[in-house]
């Protein structure tokens, strides 16, 4: 029975399944990673192997020597040389046998990728409650700030991930962005979403819809206005967009509508959105769930003087 390698420091192994057939060039297992991950140095693969991080299904380290073996699967531990520290506080806010709910702050993703790997909310949690099998139910951006289920029990997993798989949670985000009073408040964004030219942006397509936002004003001062979301569907950058589209960028979005290149973080200016309450049947029990993050996004005056609206762009809700 194969066995995958514990976590270490609350960070679980990737995976990988060799190709059936072998290249010629890959001699060794040492030569097929190298060459399936080009961004890593084959050195770095190398000291990985011999460090005991690259192991075989049943957990045994592999030597840089291994021989290359089609189709079977290896795991290895990610390592990072730098990873910069986040210095923003996660809160967890309900805990039971089956399920964790957790206040995500701005800044910080909710799992590993790319240079992220300890600085992630997953490993903070696994590593700071020592809960190895904890596996997020949802996912919201890095960017954003607010509430994140969590699975504890992998025999109630599946539950839980059918209701966001049913459309069976009413979430509701907060955002602050330009006020336009010619658009016929409240609306409704339905459109159809994929794919953009660049990997980091999504775009809004010909075709039936995929996506449905519901969005009010809360509050209004001058330019800026609080809106309240509710998502009916869960697409990647769904809100961000459908703002954008409308002519409403979120205040501090270097994605939408424009990607900016990549800088530092300022923690002082964080993006405007916020996963601010989500309800449902709890699967287990049957009992009514509402939780509500305790974050909040700045004042309508605090993002007047510190943000610079965009101009507004032809909307079409």
């Amino acid at each position: 029975m194969s066995q995958i390698p514990a976590p270490r420091l609350g960070v679980g192994p990737s995976s990988v399944v060799l190709p059936p057939v072998c290249d010629p060039a890959w001699s060794t297992l040492l030569d097929f990673l190298s060459a399936r991950f080009v961004h890593i140095d084959r050195s770095v693969w190398a000291q990985r192997m011999a460090s005991g991080s690259v192991c075989d299904a049943d957990g045994k380290a592999l030597a840089p020597d291994t021989p290359f073996c089609a189709g079977a699967r290896i795991h290895y531990f990610r390592t990072l040389e730098t990873e910069a520290p986040i210095p923003l506080q996660e809160t967890v806010l309900h805990r039971d046998a089956h399920l964790l709910v957790a206040d995500k702050p701005h800044f910080l993703p909710v799992i590993p990728s790319g240079k992220y790997l300890h600085e992630t909310l997953l490993v903070r949690l696994k590593h700071r409650l020592g809960l190895d099998d904890l596996v997020p139910i949802h996912r919201i951006d890095r960017d954003t700030a607010g509430l994140v289920l969590f699975s504890i029990n992998p025999a109630t997993r599946n539950a839980y991930h059918a209701l966001f798989r049913d459309h069976a949670v009413a979430k509701q985000y907060e955002a602050i962005a330009p006020w336009n009073p010619d658009l016929p408040w409240p609306l409704t964004r339905r459109s159809r979403i994929g794919a953009a030219p660049h990997f980091m942006q999504q775009t809004e397509l010909d075709g039936a819809p995929n996506s449905w936002t519901e969005i009010a004003p809360l509050e209004v001062h001058g330019d800026w206005a609080r809106y309240a979301l509710r998502p009916h569907t869960g697409l990647r950058h769904q809100l961000r967009l459908h703002m954008a589209a409308l002519g409403l960028p979120i205040a501090g979005d270097g994605i939408y509508p424009v990607l900016t290149p990549e800088a530092a973080p300022d923690y002082t200016r964080p993006l405007q959105l916020l996963a601010q309450a989500i309800a449902f049947t709890d699967p287990i029990s049957g009992q009514a769930q509402r939780f509500e993050s305790l974050q909040t996004l700045k004042a309508l005056t605090e993002v007047r003087a510190q943000y610079a609206p965009h101009a507004l762009a032809d909307s079409h809700p």
